[in-house]
């Protein structure tokens, strides 16, 4: 370790690159989406390919994160960092520079494969290089900031789009990173994790079968669903989970243990996690297309008016935590969803061809104070469901949960709104549009109900004693 890497600085140092590393990954899962309209104009593409620009990104983001991390514990952390934030960095200007849609899709993708190495590995090097005494502290600033890029995406793309044009909101990243890869690797101390393994099988299992859940669903409504690529896809894809399930129980180091499924606690704060991000994803896909191409707001106006809902988590952050502390976080996260449901219906019930946006303003605001109350104790929960030694596995599976509950969001709304709508004309839109996020509310809903599995503050379990035998994953 030199000499810049020790002490206060090299905690600031850390805080500051980790998190700005962070912010940009984050910010690509949701900067598109205002941009799709722009992009479609400009590039041409259909509804599919407008759902691979956002599912390239995170379904390859999803998959490979906890390979990522697992790079990075083998191999070096700062290393496989500068690697992923390189990989990231020219896969942005790549993608600005996309002569056609596909080129496109697939520089996403690319994106995607950078950020999976990178963003595990930010919190892993910003643990090891701040005392633990003021470790909660870096990584709630940590955690704000990545809300932020969450928050800020559709207002950023927006802009970006409107002022300029729709490549920067990849050019955006270019000089960030160029500036960030010097310093990471002068700031950064290098370490590795002990014993650590790569679980290829692992990786390969479920990578193709997510790989083929998704492009079974975005293919549907052109194919048809009985159609011979779209079955097969469906059908392999889920015959791959199901193995990457059996893998989980039966290996000796797998990615994601399946055992710690058997945790009410944890089981129950990733599957809540999973519905909510696909309720969530899928209905701002829609929605900030809705907001341009039936309202007729501009990229900037669009990404302004969704600020009640994907702001809110800013706001009420502080006050979700607090409830938490108090009340435990089953019941803020509980509410939390129930909340977001309601905002989701309330939007399906009064959108319209000539709806106006005050009357949307109160699901706007219902949905992102629950999106804020699930937000603000979720990671408390996933970290305190598990032993300290397997909060790094935790919470890299939390993360692609969630991902993968995105990317299943974006397929799967889409392809309802394919079937009872489309582009032709405002009605046409608003048709696919109110269907599909009452599938979002009902998904959300169905999360608040999986959140009621978590054990109550008063009689939660103690994590499951490690199997005899079986090798415990090293957190950072």
């Amino acid at each position: 370790m030199n000499q810049h890497t020790t002490g206060r600085s090299g905690a600031v140092w850390a805080l500051v690159i980790n998190s700005v590393a962070g912010f940009m990954a984050a910010l690509d899962n949701l900067v598109v989406t205002t941009a799709l309209p722009s992009i479609r104009e400009s590039l041409g593409g259909e509804l599919a390919e407008l759902e691979w620009t956002v599912n390239a990104y995170t379904l390859t983001f999803a998959v490979l994160l906890m390979l990522g991390a697992a790079l990075g514990d083998r191999f070096g952390r700062r290393r496989l960092f500068l690697t992923g934030l390189s990989v990231f960095t020219g896969a942005s200007a790549a993608a600005a520079l996309s002569p056609g849609i596909n080129e496109l899709i697939a520089f996403r993708a690319v994106q995607g494969v950078g950020a999976a190495i990178m963003m595990p590995l930010t919190l892993t090097l910003l643990t090891a290089a701040v005392p633990a005494a003021r470790r909660g502290a870096a990584l709630g600033i940590f955690s704000a900031v990545t809300g932020l890029a969450v928050a800020s995406g559709p207002l950023i793309g927006g802009s970006l789009t409107e002022h300029l044009s729709w490549q920067w909101i990849f050019w955006l990243n270019v000089p960030i990173g160029l500036v960030l890869l010097p310093l990471a690797r002068l700031r950064l101390a290098e370490s590795y994790a002990p014993d650590s393994r790569l679980d290829v099988p692992g990786t390969l299992l479920v990578s193709g079968g997510l790989f083929g859940i998704v492009y079974g669903l975005v293919n549907a409504n052109t194919d048809g669903w009985t159609s011979a690529t779209v079955l097969t896809a469906l059908l392999v894809g889920a015959a791959l989970i199901g193995g990457f399930i059996h893998h989980g129980f039966r290996a000796k180091n797998p990615m994601l243990p399946m055992r710690l499924f058997r945790n009410r606690a944890f089981f129950g704060i990733n599957m809540a996690g999973l519905l909510m991000f696909l309720g969530m994803f899928g209905s701002i896909f829609l929605l900030s297309q809705y907001f341009q191409g039936v309202l007729g707001y501009t990229p900037t106006e669009a990404g302004l008016r969704m600020l009640p809902w994907t702001g809110m988590p800013m706001l009420v952050a502080p006050v979700a935590g607090a409830l938490s502390d108090r009340f435990g976080g089953r019941p803020v996260v509980v509410a939390g969803l129930a909340l977001q449901a309601i905002g989701l219906a309330f939007f399906a019930v009064v959108i319209g061809p000539d709806t106006s946006y005050v009357s949307q303003l109160p699901g706007l605001m219902v949905g992102g104070v629950g999106m804020a109350l699930y937000f603000a104790p979720a990671a408390s929960l996933v970290m305190s469901s598990v032993r300290p030694a397997e909060q790094g596995i935790a919470s890299g599976a939390n993360n692609a949960l969630r991902e993968v509950g995105g990317a299943l969001g974006v397929a799967v709304l889409a392809t309802v709104f394919s079937s009872q709508g489309g582009y032709d004309s405002a009605r046409s839109f608003t048709d696919g549009t109110v269907p599909a996020v009452w599938i979002g509310a009902g998904a959300v809903a169905l999360a608040a109900l999986v959140a009621l599995l978590i054990p109550g503050r008063r009689n939660a379990p103690a994590p499951e004693p490690e199997a005899a035998g079986e090798r415990v994953p090293v957190a950072a």
